[in-house]
């Protein structure tokens, strides 16, 4: 906002029309969405207060804070980028440099586990879930968040983002439950678990020119760029995973869109079998979830 608007924008409403109004003229297409968030969330009130109590004055810190957060949507900071968090799955979880901003595509992979992740506790009284590229926590802390018996292993090749979900953790009363550290995907994990989970990168290299300045500028590369052709992840995954599941365990994940096929072809020629396939709410082919099929009583022994 320009001072003018600034020294105008005293109340509640008059800072929210201000600043809608300085998002409009700068062509973002989230210009009202945007305008609601950072206004709300910088005053602390609630959505629907930017309505029924706009004539509340605002301090001039608040002022200020959201003056300059306008000034940081306008040079194309992403909005809970500016406010340093962003809710997923009803949770609010704080973002750092080393993770991604957790989507609602990303929701489906917890729509798609959650039956069986209840399923396994009302059998065992238990469920371990591991979470492979954790970025803010977001996955595995949704689901301990939603079934009370289920632990979960996250695991991070950077040690900030395993920093961030474990603060995520304990900021939500999940510590209890949630355990987070560094690694390389499974390598060197010597327990079994009745779940994996992951989200990995899955963006081909070439293509990541084509993404916007947003998610470029703000989003870490490496929770982005899948190789070549987008499954280098996949691969990793595929070829350690089966002797981390428990006996008939289950494994989920995200994909990129058109590639479902792929990534099907890669675990199945490491004997998992696909049970099924869930789309965004785009329509878009977004979850796999696939099973270790049942394994010989002598293969079960050796272990």
């Amino acid at each position: 906002m320009t001072k003018p608007d600034q020294a105008r924008a005293a109340t509640l409403g008059a800072a929210w029309l201000a600043t809608r109004n300085a998002l409009r003229s700068a062509g973002f297409d989230t210009a009202d969405l945007d305008a609601r968030l950072l206004v709300a969330s910088l005053a602390g009130v609630e959505p629907h207060q930017l309505v029924t109590a706009g004539e509340m004055p605002l301090e001039q810190s608040v002022r200020d804070r959201l003056n300059s957060a306008v000034q940081d949507r306008l040079n194309g900071k992403p909005v809970h980028r500016i406010l340093g968090a962003r809710e997923f799955y009803g949770l609010n979880l704080a973002l750092s440099p080393a993770t991604l901003e957790p989507r609602p595509d990303t929701e489906t992979l917890i729509e798609a586990v959650l039956p069986l992740v209840r399923e396994t506790i009302t059998v065992k009284g238990t469920c371990s879930i591991a979470d492979l590229g954790i970025g803010t926590g977001a996955i595995g802390l949704a689901l301990v968040a939603e079934c009370p018996d289920a632990r979960c292993l996250g695991i991070d090749v950077s040690a900030e983002a395993v920093a961030t979900a474990l603060e995520n953790a304990k900021a939500l009363g999940l510590a209890g439950r949630y355990n987070a550290m560094t690694g390389d995907w499974l390598a060197g994990i010597e327990t079994r678990f009745d779940l994996i989970v992951s989200n990995p990168p899955y963006i081909p290299t070439s293509d990541l020119a084509l993404l916007s300045r947003e998610v470029i500028d703000h989003d870490p590369m490496l929770a982005l760029d899948g190789g070549a052709d987008g499954l280098d992840a996949y691969r990793v995954i595929a070829a350690q995973s089966g002797e981390r599941l428990e006996d008939k365990g289950h494994l989920a994940l995200e994909i990129g869109i058109g590639q479902s096929q792929s990534v099907t072809a890669l675990f199945a020629a490491r004997g998992f079998q696909r049970v099924d396939i869930f789309s965004d709410l785009g329509g878009v082919d977004r979850v796999l979830l696939f099973k270790m099929p049942s394994r010989p009583i002598a293969a079960q022994q050796a272990f």
